[in-house]
């Protein structure tokens, strides 16, 4: 990712309405299907500034990646330790058979390769562990903040099950999220693309603007993974070995 995303997200990742109800909507999710055991062993691939170790700690023993030097010096802070470094797909030095959770938030989409990124997670899973995968959604809505975010591709329903299933896994509970926001994510990303205006900044609307968006994206808490969801931003699924 461009410097720019990481100093940002530094600044926002506290206050921003989409981290701050992401957060907890991927929290509800673990607790209604994650069916993590007591003190899951935990691995976050692609950390950035730490602002998820928070929600995942409250599953278990937590521990990090994070490839960039800055975002990992700031997670390794909130963490208390020494977040890793180990890249995408090979994962070097990262256990094998360990982890009962592993965590990639809008990651994926980032690697070249995402079946031998999958396939590699897949090997460090203890058994009955599961991969919680959040990526963005369609195509079409392709923008500047992809470009800025260096990311390879936007997915549908399909390709992501397709890339899961090509590594070897199992989607479960695969579905869109941030849908009650979608139609005005899409037409925003339209009209800047029609007027030219495409722009990557990301940092928070106004106070009062920020306020309501998180709460109604945290309204999807209750209804992700329980009913279909309209077309979202995103997509979440929990992948686990075929």
């Amino acid at each position: 990712m461009d410097r720019i995303v990481y100093d940002r997200m530094a600044a926002h990742d506290s206050t921003h309405w989409w981290y701050r109800a992401r957060r907890d909507i991927l929290a509800d999710y673990l607790t209604r299907f994650g069916e993590l055991p007591k003190q899951a062993k935990i691995l976050e691939i692609g950390c950035g500034t730490g602002h998820n170790l928070p929600m995942l700690a409250q599953f278990g023993e937590i521990d990090a990646i994070e490839i960039d030097p800055a975002a990992r010096e700031i997670a390794s802070e909130r963490l208390g330790r020494p977040v890793g470094a180990a890249p995408l797909p090979a994962l070097p030095g990262v256990p094998r058979g360990h982890y009962d959770l592993i965590a990639v938030l809008d990651v994926v989409e980032h690697i070249e390769d995402d079946v031998a990124a999958l396939a590699a997670m897949a090997t460090c899973l203890a058994p009955g562990g599961k991969i919680l995968i959040a990526v963005p959604a369609h195509q079409w809505l392709w923008s500047a903040h992809d470009v800025v975010n260096h990311h390879h591709r936007r997915y549908s329903k399909k390709t992501l099950r397709s890339a899961i299933e090509r590594a070897g896994l199992k989607a479960d509970k695969l579905g869109y999220f941030n849908s009650l926001l979608f139609p005005l994510a899409a037409s925003a990303r339209l009209l800047g693309r029609m007027t030219g205006r495409d722009d990557s900044d990301d940092s928070p609307p106004p106070p009062v603007v920020n306020s309501l968006f998180e709460t109604i994206f945290r309204l999807e808490r209750h209804m992700v993974g329980r009913v279909p969801m309209a077309p979202g931003v995103s997509i979440v699924t929990l992948a686990r070995p075929a």
